[in-house]
């Protein structure tokens, strides 16, 4: 019998990340299943804020109607949490996650904390500000994931923060433009003083190599945050450290081009092709084979004090 609200959560991501949507083939069938759900909240969150369908499009709001729906959107996380009856497949999919998963409630409010620094128009001064915004938008998501696979060790969520917190990064360099149209920078003001670049001229195309200049700093950053997370696969069952390095592997690639291209980076949106993925698939999945054999044994280095940290990693309430 087909499972309605793990089928719809399936169609969101498919249709929302294709990149997610092939990584997560990867896990055994229940974690798979339990990912969807995940995936579904996190996705239907961000639109409600910015207007959007599955990522998509982009509804006219105002600040206050951001705002309502952000309290809308804490209002029903509570009530998921709490137990109370849901009548939405999204909210339905996430109640059900978060009790299999133990997902702390307080990770979940953390995310609709980041999608708050957008609707308050956040600005970002130095790089530890930008970080936060990261660890709220994209590290929680990590966290939340890594409970998905059944991790509960605070240094091994702190991996998976990062790694979130490494998508994140090459998120914002990927979209620089797309983020300046919207009104939004989530480069460092002072990174970009420091390149000659106001922060109401990152768009402006006398600006680009300068700009350019910012985002590999940035890259460079991320890069930090994926060798940190690589480091935490040998705290995941195969299949689950598998989904993980592939993902890893698509996202930094994406940094790559981002990278290559140089100030030319903008002229068509950073993609990586179905072969490449395919390959990156199997690099993954020795990555993993490492991860459970080699790496396991051998141990961790400890994590770079320099990384930024969230405060309270744990799993308990």
């Amino acid at each position: 019998m087909t499972d309605a609200v793990v089928a719809h959560s399936h169609e969101m991501i498919r249709k929302g990340s294709k990149s997610f949507a092939a990584a997560a083939w990867l896990f055994d069938p229940p974690t798979r299943a339990r990912a969807y759900m995940l995936y579904a909240w996190c996705r239907h969150c961000d639109d409600q804020i910015d207007g959007q369908e599955l990522g998509f499009g982009r509804e006219a709001l105002t600040p206050a109607e951001r705002l309502d729906r952000l309290e809308r959107l804490r209002a029903r996380t509570r009530d998921a949490f709490a137990g109370r009856p849901m009548d939405d497949p999204v909210f339905q999919a996430f109640q059900r996650v978060a009790a299999q998963a133990a997902i702390p409630q307080r990770h979940a409010m953390e995310l609709l904390l980041g999608f708050e620094m957008d609707v308050q128009g956040a600005r970002y001064a130095e790089l530890p500000e930008t970080l936060l915004y990261c660890y709220r938008v994209a590290g929680v998501v990590g966290v939340m994931m890594a409970c998905v696979m059944g991790v509960r060790d605070a240094a091994a969520l702190a991996r998976a923060a990062d790694l979130g917190i490494a998508f994140q990064l090459t998120n914002i360099a990927r979209d620089v433009l797309d983020d300046a149209a919207n009104g939004r920078c989530y480069l460092p003001s002072s990174w970009l003083e420091e390149a000659g670049v106001p922060v109401d001229q990152v768009a402006d195309p006398a600006r680009r190599e300068a700009v350019f200049g910012v985002v590999r700093r940035l890259l460079d950053e991320a890069d930090r945050y994926y060798a940190s997370a690589t480091q935490g696969l040998k705290s995941l069952p195969f299949r689950s450290a598998w989904a993980v390095a592939t993902a890893l592997g698509v996202y930094r690639d994406i940094g790559e081009i981002v990278r290559r291209r140089g100030p030319a980076a903008w002229e068509r949106r950073a993609v990586v092709s179905r072969g490449r993925k395919a390959w990156l698939g199997v690099a993954g999945f020795l990555r993993a084979l490492r991860a459970a054999s080699f790496d396991r044994w051998t141990g961790a280095p400890p994590r770079e004090r320099s990384l930024w940290t969230h405060w309270d990693l744990g799993v308990g309430d």
